[in-house]
């Protein structure tokens, strides 16, 4: 029975209906600041591209300012989509993140583009899309972190050559890529705010499948899902019909503009999207203070955590601020988890 629970958030740099993208960078960064204040262990911020409506896209330029900004908190990638990087490139940018700030970054890799397949393209012009180049990805990845990558002509150093190397986490949302985290020795973060479908199992065949590494010489498991807390139950149900519609909007393709509070009010859902709600309800926590624990509690049981990332869109920054000091009141997350 799993009671000491250890929360991070995962910020997506929403740009709201009437805000600008510099106001949405600034909101990250005081939310990183406020999630230290707060007790949450740690702060990951995501890679999107071709997005008005998210305008995180280079976290590990973001994580500069956000580990500047901070003192402790782990700061981390939510993640990396690899196959739109070179991989030395990569190893060099968090090599670099983890010798300004020793010990506090994590790098969070994904296969997914972030975006669609044509901007992926331009992106990295040489990605073929395919499983065998991801997992070489990782493969270089691996030997430029521990300082073995070379060629008949000699080493390829990964500078700079930092003492420490950050926490490696592969994300995932069907058990493929738990595999792959299992093969390579990283931690697992299962993102059920992707698949609200992904069961325990996918963690029970990770830790089964598990290769001690050096970092990791046994299995390690994040969760992540949306999380959404209002002081009253009306005030929850508001906020949850925001993501629902938010949802349903990037199903049809359309992610921008942020959606202003009257419209969602207002909004009646066909039977098509209500089907389509109850599709997605996995994906999703909502409630009081109380009810929002109890659902994370019993998340954290199923799949045999000790640490949920919750990630939170809200029509205001008050609403989205008061949601975090709920949670972290309501796991105590100000006291030292043991």
């Amino acid at each position: 029975m799993i009671t000491n629970i250890k929360l991070g958030i995962l910020d997506q740099s929403i740009v709201r209906s009437g805000s600008t993208v510099r106001e949405a960078i600034d909101e990250t960064i005081a939310t990183a600041q406020l999630a230290e204040e707060l007790g949450y262990s740690r702060f990951w911020v995501s890679e999107h591209h071709n997005s008005n409506f998210l305008a995180g896209s280079t976290p590990e330029v973001l994580m500069v300012r956000l580990a500047g900004a901070t003192r402790h908190i782990r700061i981390g990638s939510g993640g990396i989509m690899l196959p739109n990087h070179s991989a030395l490139k990569v190893a060099e940018n968090f090599r670099m993140l983890e010798t300004m700030f020793p010990g506090r970054i994590d790098l969070g890799m994904g296969r997914a583009p972030g975006t669609d397949r044509v901007t992926s393209s331009l992106l990295n012009p040489s990605n073929d899309f395919s499983e065998a180049s991801y997992l070489r990805q990782l493969e270089h990845l691996r030997m430029f972190f521990t300082d073995t990558a070379a060629t008949e002509r000699g080493f390829i150093w990964a500078t700079p050559m930092s003492e420490t190397i950050p926490q490696q986490w592969i994300l995932s949302s069907s058990g493929g890529s738990a595999e792959i985290a299992a093969r390579f020795g990283m931690g697992l973060a299962v993102a059920k705010f992707i698949n609200g479908f992904v069961r325990p199992d996918v963690v029970e065949s990770y830790r089964r499948k598990f290769r001690p590494s050096e970092q990791y010489p046994e299995p390690r498991t994040i969760l992540s899902v949306f999380t959404l807390c209002g002081e009253t139950e009306e005030k929850a149900d508001a906020m949850r019909k925001l993501m629902d519609y938010i949802l349903i909007e990037f199903e049809k393709g359309k992610f921008g503009p942020f959606p202003d509070a009257e419209t969602v009010r207002k909004y009646q859902f066909t039977a098509g999207e209500l089907e389509r709600l109850r599709y997605n309800s996995g994906r999703i926590v909502s409630g009081t203070p109380e009810s929002v624990r109890e659902q994370l509690t019993d998340l954290a049981n199923a799949f045999e955590t000790d640490e949920i990332i919750i990630s939170t869109m809200a029509d205001t920054v008050e609403t989205r601020i008061r949601s975090f000091e709920l949670i972290s009141e309501a796991f105590n997350l100000r006291e030292p988890v043991l």
